[in-house]
């Protein structure tokens, strides 16, 4: 931690107020959970990240990378996007998954910060990468530029079809894997650092697997489910 400091988090399905299916961390608005529930966790989440709200996305499975220069306002919708970046303190950054991978970048040295929604489409359109150019133009140096790749499905969980393997792999070698049952399988973390490799200053890989884990949720295991989410900040 610098003179400016950044916090990056990834939350756990505890600790919350919800309800099975939800039970009780989901901070996803458009599963089926009710409403006031995940607003109470919104807010739990945000008051651990020390912020009256976090900004959170939309997500559309695409590349669109939004810019974000004020904290939200009651009741605004969100940015309908798959990556946020923002060079403001105080301000924190969410991104909502339940076996897609949630990315945080960050770059202590200018205080730009981006988290960013990679599920296959998204990965396979460079949302990662378009994110890293947004956080260039607000100053970010990509030598100094930290990654963090949270909590998701793992490559021996995650199975495809053989066609869907071959397109993904053509963008991304390294996500080609094989599961636990000898099928086609992709590792949507190893691609996406290859990708990153030689691009940004580190790159970090929690090895934890959504599908395998009973503390995350996981919409391949469990279908109707909630949302977890990495979270980023900085101050001054």
């Amino acid at each position: 931690m610098s003179a400016r400091g950044v916090r990056t988090d990834f939350t756990s399905r505890w600790g919350g107020v919800g309800r099975a299916p939800y039970d009780s961390l989901n901070l996803g608005v458009e599963v089926g959970d009710d409403l006031v529930a995940v607003a109470a966790n919104r807010s739990i989440v945000a008051e651990a990240a020390g912020v009256e709200a976090v900004v959170w996305m939309d997500q559309v499975h695409g590349d669109v990378v939004v810019v974000v220069d004020r904290p939200p306002l009651p009741g605004e919708a969100a940015p309908r996007c798959d990556g946020l970046v923002a060079r403001l303190p105080g301000l924190a950054l969410g991104v909502l998954v339940a076996d897609c991978v949630p990315v945080l970048m960050t770059d202590p040295g200018s205080g730009v910060v981006a988290a960013v929604h990679a599920g296959r489409l998204g990965a396979q359109s460079d949302v990662v990468l378009q994110a890293l150019d947004a956080m260039v133009s607000l100053g970010a140096d990509p030598g100094r530029v930290q990654v963090v790749l949270g909590p998701a499905i793992c490559g021996e969980c995650y199975e495809v079809p053989e066609a869907m393997q071959r397109v993904v792999a053509a963008f991304l070698p390294a996500s080609l894997s094989t599961t636990r049952w000898g099928t086609p399988g992709l590792d949507l973390r190893r691609g996406l650092q290859g990708r990153l490799a030689g691009r940004v200053g580190s790159v970090e890989i929690v090895d934890v697997c959504t599908f395998e884990s009973l503390n995350h949720f996981s919409h391949r295991r469990e279908g109707v489910t909630g949302r977890t989410a990495g979270v980023v900040r900085f101050s001054l």
